[in-house]
């Protein structure tokens, strides 16, 4: 349900305007125009996110009660394998009916415009290391197959990367051996 054309998440309050204790219920689905989210996880453009909006009506403002559902897609960053992330968040915000410093938020025109809320809660209730599966083993670094049990840990491979500090360790074990000379103080 849409209640002022020109904006998504934006509420007409006029009911409730004013007119201390007094309470609606308004529920959204909106979709998407573009993505939200920049990390690995985000909503995409054209996916819904619904809001339940519980508005009251203060002597000061319109104390704003939300809780939002929406799915965001992700890839495990352990396996790559994609992954669809339930996201379930809320809020509560006072919109004052005069702008002041101290709130940052206002009834404009007797609507409230709750998009930059909706959208801050959602990206920030998303994962910065999404799991496909908390156990997920990722992937093999030998076949870049996805494990599907532990590798078996073999102690003779090693790195060639490393073989140059494997020559310095044991080569010079007499040297490990001897005290450190001490320097003297005056």
């Amino acid at each position: 349900m849409k209640n002022h054309p020109t904006a998504p998440f934006t509420v007409s309050v006029f009911d409730v305007s004013h007119r201390i204790g007094e309470e609606r219920s308004v529920r959204l689905d909106e979709t998407l125009p573009e993505r939200w989210g920049e990390g690995v996880a985000y909503v995409d453009a054209g996916q819904t996110v619904s809001v339940d909006l519980s508005l009251e009506g203060l002597h000061d403002g319109i104390l704003v009660s939300a809780e939002i559902d929406a799915t965001a897609v992700a890839e495990c960053v352990r396996c790559l394998e994609p992954v669809d992330i339930p996201v379930q968040v809320e809020f509560q915000e006072l919109f004052a009916y005069s702008p002041t410093e101290e709130l940052e938020f206002s009834v404009q025109d007797n609507h409230v415009n709750c998009e930059q809320l909706v959208r801050d809660a959602v990206v920030l209730s998303l994962p910065f290391q999404p799991l496909c599966d908390e156990d997920c083993l990722g992937l093999d670094p030998a076949t870049g197959e996805k494990l599907t049990e532990p590798r078996a840990q073999d102690g003779s491979t090693i790195d060639p990367r490393w073989a140059a500090l494997e020559a310095l360790a044991s080569t010079d074990t007499t040297t490990a051996s001897k005290p450190a000379a001490k320097k003297r103080t005056k």
